[in-house]
């Protein structure tokens, strides 16, 4: 059995202090532990890098250590349980997981030791625990009271509302059902008021008490652009603010994927691709780099991402636009989990809105549910497409008030706005004219033509030069006219035809915006947005870790050498850097520069297991540094 820390009384904070080494609780860890460890179900909501995890993990050890047995933790992210696991293992807490990864005899021997009691948090998705096996041995732990808690991440997944439903999660109503004394505790970093509802009703948490924590994350500063030159704007990104820095690259499809990692590469980044095409070897091979290794751009399917707990991605950017907030919100804040300066930043346009406004119409799903997704999709373009802070508008759809950041885009270089309904009933005007002439529909590009008067040989060929309405928008940019069928597409006044190249029609909505009856506001079209000083010196070097940016010349050698010793540890055991310590926590010891083992005492990430451990090692760097 694994020698668990001593813990020198079961309170929440002993266990916070001596096993994970914090001094204090953030925001409501406190409240909800007190509330877990006593017995109470709950439901949490809690930014990524809020510290959730710590939520059911503290109260897994004070109820084990009462007598309560093991915690069940429900999660579908294999590198979540891996990671999680191995932090646990560094700070002297029995832990395992039951994953596809095991082989038979490896999964017998973690259920062996389940049934000991010698576990203290087991890690197994959803599929696993409702099947029969799972829950016969789940019974046997119930009948001698040796089942403490069920923590459900994720928990978002269990609702059709969410931004990565998935069905297993409904099964996982029998825990109620079978375990109804087991406190259950349901965790989400992402979910509007739909889903939480959904999510109490599904999962019978009725009773269960509900924290919802601020959404904020004040360290990553917003910016969304509209595609000219997705690739070279990606790039003009990546090299005048994040060279070197390890980030991620989100795209809609495989070769986009591919193509975008090669071009990075080509660019002398160092970049992998991600997506369910790739051979699963390959696919885990470059996961393991990416948590492992500093500098690495993974370029990616939303595939990849849940459950990646690597503190510092200093930037994640969108070069397609995704299906709403949600996973907008959700994958933004895989950046910057250790608290310091970050990005997110997007590309989108026309194209994007099309094709996800077809995703959602053409999906076999009822439609009421279609018209919630077209809300959600509304709601994501309205957050691009707006002229005020990016933060205020993506915190009200949480339904948060806030004040501007003065840190997104949009606060630091303020684009101006304009009425695009007369553009707007132009266009409509336009699309019936041609419809009415033709008795066929056309795509975006020739509609604009006309309606600019420019008279191309798609317009001649047609005699669409001779309509009532050719050259009436000549006053509109190209740009200008696309954002207005961004507008209509996405408020449901245009339809675009997938079957038929992409032609645009009315629909029933058409008739309230050629009445101006609904206006359309549109913001001026901003080329790029404001930069703030490239992360790189004139030589190329690679600019110094935030977390060791306030530290003197002697300080920054110790980190340095402190870094390279945590990476010669993490190899040996097979564990990414972050789960040995984290950056921040290695700045720390740099700055103290201690010279006893008392002086590493009080180190935030510094618990009693770490500190027997590897104490030593961190003194002698530091002292051969002094």
């Amino acid at each position: 059995m694994f020698e668990f820390v001593s813990v020198s009384n079961l309170s929440p904070i002993s266990i916070l202090r001596e096993v994970f080494g914090y001094d204090a609780f953030r925001g409501p860890q406190a409240d909800i532990v007190g509330h877990v460890t006593a017995g109470g179900d709950a439901l949490v909501l809690m930014p990524t890098g809020g510290g959730k995890s710590l939520c059911y993990q503290i109260p897994a050890i004070a109820r084990q250590q009462a007598g309560h047995g093991v915690a069940i933790v429900i999660s579908p992210l294999i590198a979540l349980m891996h990671d999680q696991v191995g932090a646990l293992h560094e700070a002297g807490v029995e832990a395992a997981f039951l994953n596809s990864t095991l082989s038979s005899e490896e999964a017998s021997a973690v259920e062996k030791r389940l049934l000991r009691g010698d576990i203290t948090l087991l890690y197994a998705a959803p599929e696993r625990v409702t099947t029969p096996r799972f829950l016969a041995q789940l019974d046997a732990l119930h009948a001698r009271g040796a089942l403490s808690l069920f923590a459900i991440d994720e928990a978002h997944c269990v609702s059709q509302w969410g931004h990565d439903f998935r069905p297993e999660y409904r099964a996982l109503t029998v825990l109620h059902e079978r375990y109804a004394g087991v406190p259950r505790l349901a965790l989400t970093a992402t979910a509007d008021a739909l889903t939480r509802a959904d999510i109490v009703e599904r999962l019978q948490l009725e009773e269960a008490r509900q924290f919802v924590s601020s959404f904020d994350r004040p360290n990553i500063r917003y910016a969304i652009v509209e595609k000219k030159d997705a690739t070279q704007q990606l790039l003009r990104f990546i090299m005048r603010e994040h060279a070197g820095d390890a980030g991620i690259v989100y795209c809609q499809s495989r070769k986009k994927v591919e193509d975008i990692a090669q071009t990075l590469c080509e660019q002398g980044l160092t970049a992998l691709p991600y997506h369910a095409g790739l051979d699963a070897k390959l696919r885990q091979t470059h996961q393991d780099r990416f948590l492992r290794e500093e500098g690495i751009v993974m370029v990616a399917t939303i595939a990849f991402g849940m459950g990646i707990d690597k503190p510092d991605v200093r930037f994640v950017a969108h070069l397609d636009m995704p299906k709403n907030i949600e996973g907008y919100y959700q994958e933004t804040g895989r950046a910057g989990r250790d608290g310091l300066p970050a990005d997110a930043w997007m590309a989108y346009g026309l194209q994007d809105v099309v094709n996800q406004r077809r995703m959602i119409d053409e999906s076999p799903a009822g439609e009421e549910f279609k018209q919630v997704m077209r809300g959600k999709l509304d709601a994501l373009l309205t957050l691009a497409e707006g002229s005020d802070c990016r933060r205020v508008r993506l915190l009200a759809y949480f339904g948060e008030a806030s004040t501007p950041c003065g840190n997104c885009d949009n606060c630091l270089n303020p684009p101006a706005v304009w009425d695009g309904t007369d553009a707007a009933r132009k266009l409509l005007s336009t699309i019936y004219r041609v419809q009415q002439a033709s008795g066929i529909s056309f795509g975006a590009g020739h509609i604009m033509d006309i309606l600019r008067g420019k008279k191309t040989e798609k317009v001649a060929q047609f005699g669409h030069d001779g309509l009532s309405t050719f050259g009436i928008g000549a006053e509109f940019s190209e740009l200008q006219l696309r954002g207005v069928l961004r507008q209509l597409i996405a408020m449901g006044a245009l339809a675009v035809d997938a079957q038929a190249f992409n032609t645009l029609k009315l629909t029933d909505v058409s008739r309230a915006v050629l009445k101006g009856e609904l206006p359309v506001s549109l913001r001026e079209s901003v080329s790029t947005p404001a930069e703030r000083k490239p992360r790189r010196d004139k030589a190329g070097a690679r600019a110094t870790p935030p977390a060791a940016a306030a530290l003197d010349a002697a300080g920054q050698a110790r980190f340095a050498a402190l870094k390279a010793w945590r990476a010669e540890v993490a190899r040996e055991h097979n564990l990414p850097a972050y789960v040995i310590f984290h950056d921040a926590t290695l700045a720390a010891v740099a700055e103290r520069c201690p010279r006893t083992l008392d002086d590493l005492g009080g180190i935030s990430g510094m618990g009693v297991k770490k500190l027997e451990a590897y104490g030593a090692e961190v003194l002698r760097v530091c002292g051969g540094m002094a």
